[in-house]
């Protein structure tokens, strides 16, 4: 199926209330929204239709590195490794590969879908990586809302980096991020510089003004910032959450122990939309981990397999 696939291909999935819109032109979450019980709508994912509609990296699927690469350069294996520098802000390597290429369909019903890719070191190789990975991503509804699950495995002859992310933005209503409330689950963010790669150097955010561990508003605050450290309850899980101070309306984002960052974002950048919602986006690994492996760089050795999930639950406030 892949081959007839193009960036305005999408599929729906229902459940109850929930309706989820997905597309394997790069795995991407499209839009999530909640049907009202006297009728309409509420989005909770901020999204599109159609590829040529896609603002800031909507919904795209980071793989086998989200964020950026310092330089597009790095070392592993004992190689320096050259990735193609493809940032907009300067010459780094973002994103991975997996956003811009249609996957297969493996398995499709009403409320659940899989998509699949390959990544093989003949082709991206020459770009910078001599690695062999096969990607599964998996989006259900359910009661409990919509669930992300990854699986990388790697089907080369050597050991490969590899880190996940996903780039979903969310909204509770308010017509920009600054009038929401956030709570970021996190002791900590890393520090970066005119070029948005990271120094080195993380920065302890307990008692400062991107100290989210509890709920406050977002305000005039323009975030970019990948956070480390992350907090957990006794069941493992790390949860981030966006707020509609009036109506109460909440969206939670439910990370398991397969990520170790979150990259938050307020999209001052997006041309003709900035600040609309709020990217929260669950990273296995810290930007530029790639440099700095120990902020979560997974080292996959052969045939083993990589898997994790998030999930996005939601709550309508005034009577939604």
């Amino acid at each position: 199926m892949a081959s007839s696939l193009s960036p305005d291909t999408e599929i729906q999935l229902t459940f109850e209330r929930q309706r989820a819109w997905l597309s394997p032109w790069g795995a991407s979450l499209r839009r999530y929204a909640v049907v009202h019980a006297g009728g309409g709508q509420t989005d909770i994912v901020w999204g599109y239709s159609g590829g040529a509609n896609k603002k800031g990296g909507q919904g795209d699927v980071l793989i086998p590195f989200p964020g950026r690469v310092a330089e597009g350069r790095y070392r592993f294996n004992g190689q320096n490794l050259q990735l193609e520098r493809n940032d907009k802000e300067g010459p780094n390597a973002i994103h991975g590969f997996v956003r811009a290429l249609p996957w297969t369909v493996q398995q499709a019903g009403p409320g659940e879908v899989t998509f699949g890719v390959r990544l093989d070191a003949a082709t991206y190789g020459p770009r910078g990586y001599p690695f062999s990975l096969a990607v599964e991503v998996r989006y259900r509804l359910d009661a409990e809302g919509l669930t992300c699950a990854f699986s990388v495995r790697n089907v080369g002859r050597s050991a490969a980096p590899v880190g996940v992310g996903f780039h979903p933005y969310f909204t509770v209503g308010t017509p920009l991020v600054d009038l929401a409330e956030a709570r970021i689950p996190a002791t900590g963010y890393l520090e970066f510089n005119e070029r948005l790669v990271p120094t080195g150097r993380v920065v302890d955010a307990r008692g400062t003004e991107w100290d989210y561990r509890t709920y406050r508003a977002i305000g005039s605050r323009r975030f970019n910032h990948c956070y480390l450290g992350l907090e957990r309850g006794d069941d493992g899980l790390a949860v981030a959450s966006l707020r509609h101070p009036v109506t109460g309306t909440t969206v939670d984002v439910v990370m398991d122990q397969a990520f170790s960052a979150i990259v938050v974002y307020t999209g001052d950048a997006i041309a003709d939309a900035p600040r609309r919602a709020l990217a929260i986006e669950p990273m296995t690994c810290a930007t530029d981990a790639f440099n700095h492996p120990e902020w979560g760089l997974k080292r996959l050795l052969p045939d083993d397999t990589f898997t994790g999930r998030y999930r996005v639950t939601a709550s309508l406030g005034s009577g939604k």
